[in-house]
């Protein structure tokens, strides 16, 4: 691909910059993927390695752009908040999708800029911001879901090692990624105060993953295993013990993703052109039933007024404990959503699988069901209004 201005330097020129990188765009996007949808997920299985895809993620990675407000120094694009508008601006005007994502983007990458040491983040953030590392999240356990402190998976401190012996479960994407992050207990002594944040390579001997299948068809969580893993203490993030503070902070990042906070949230199928296409419309050009036309256009005032206040939480500094508000409302209206577009569908939105149904079809119903658990996992709606109740409205208790 070309490299048009590849090294051209940015100036506080906004329309300058504007131009140069509309130019890069045309220069180095692949036609064939516009409209192409190249977030990675951890629920979306391997990654696809094909020539135009890996040649598009290449070329956005060494720019930077896929991260274009994460210091330079780490691989990012060390641009201003302003700058990186307009870059997200000009990928969407060509049909460009950021091909670099994941959870080390939207969670692990954020957090470790935050907390990790100079080293640790010259070894995992350039990586990330050129999507050559898969990475997992290693919380949740059998015995430790909305008490997520309750975690009993113990690595032992071995001197320059920690072996790591448990087992983590609902690990998003554990079958295909490359290294997890995960809160462990390295003091039996203390709830909270005895968990540390590790990195621990999924390659190790000892680390065994089996995927579980969901009602929605898909087996994108795991049961994940640790059996006498040798972990390098170089590995622990920040210090024995400031594990709960560090995977707190993870979570808003989390949260702030799941409900759609930290994406372009205003695309996809749009309920209304459906609803004409599918139930008819009137001679006003309206959906032709009134309660159906009602219910849709609630939706979208609720919606509407969800992306303004995550757009708003995003100027005020973007990820605080206001992730809770925006995980909780985002995850509902998407549920709600969901249950209008197969209701809209009729019949055609009862397929599973075989003739007389689109992909597309087929797609809405996986999906619908596969949302049922967005008010579960990153945290329970139940447990969002606590922090909503405690650290943004001030409930504390007086125990």
């Amino acid at each position: 691909m070309a490299s048009l201005a590849e090294d051209r330097p940015v100036t506080g020129d906004l329309d300058a910059f504007r131009a140069h990188v509309r130019e890069w765009v045309e220069s180095n996007f692949p036609p064939a993927l516009k409209g192409v949808d190249l977030s990675l997920s951890a629920l979306e299985g391997p990654s696809d390695k094909s020539p135009d895809r890996e040649a598009w993620r290449i070329a956005v990675g060494n720019k930077g752009w896929g991260t274009p407000t994460w210091p330079k120094e780490y691989g990012g694009g060390g641009l201003s908040k302003d700058e990186a508008k307009i870059v997200n601006q000009e990928f969407a005007r060509a049909g460009a999708s950021n091909p670099i994502g994941g959870m080390g983007v939207m969670m692990f990458g954020p957090t470790l800029l935050e907390y990790g040491n100079e080293e640790q983040k010259l070894e995992h953030i350039p990586a990330i911001c050129r999507a050559e590392v898969r990475w997992c999240q290693g919380y949740s356990e059998p015995n430790a879901g909305s008490d997520l402190a309750n975690l009993q998976m113990f690595a032992e401190d071995m001197g320059d090692h920690y072996v790591v012996n448990g087992q983590k479960t609902w690990t998003s994407g554990g079958q295909w990624a490359d290294k997890c992050f995960a809160l462990v207990r390295t003091d039996k002594s203390d709830k909270h105060n005895g968990i540390s944040f590790l990195l621990i390579d999924m390659t190790s001997p000892g680390v065994e993953v089996k995927p579980i299948q969901m009602i929605s068809g898909m087996s994108p969580f795991c049961e994940t295993f640790f059996t006498n893993v040798k972990v390098p203490k170089k590995n622990l993030v920040g210090t024995e013990g400031q594990g709960w503070t560090i995977g707190k902070r993870l979570l808003q990042h989390e949260r702030t993703n799941i409900s759609g906070g930290g994406r372009a949230m205003s695309g996809g199928v749009s309920l209304a052109a459906l609803a004409k296409e599918v139930r008819g419309a009137d001679a006003a050009g309206r959906i032709d039933d009134a309660e159906l036309r009602t219910r849709i256009t609630r939706f979208e005032m609720d919606w509407r007024a969800f992306l303004q206040t995550a757009m708003r939480v995003q100027a005020e500094g973007g990820v605080s404990v206001a992730s809770s508000i925006l995980k909780t409302s985002g995850t509902k209206l998407m549920q709600e959503k969901s249950e209008l577009l197969i209701e809209i569908l009729g019949m055609q939105g009862l397929g599973w699988e075989g003739e007389g149904f689109t992909k597309e079809q087929i797609e809405a119903v996986r999906a619908w069901l596969f949302g049922k658990a967005t008010t579960i996992y990153g945290g329970s709606t139940e447990i969002q209004t606590n922090i909503v109740a405690k650290r943004i409205l001030g409930m504390l208790d007086h125990q």
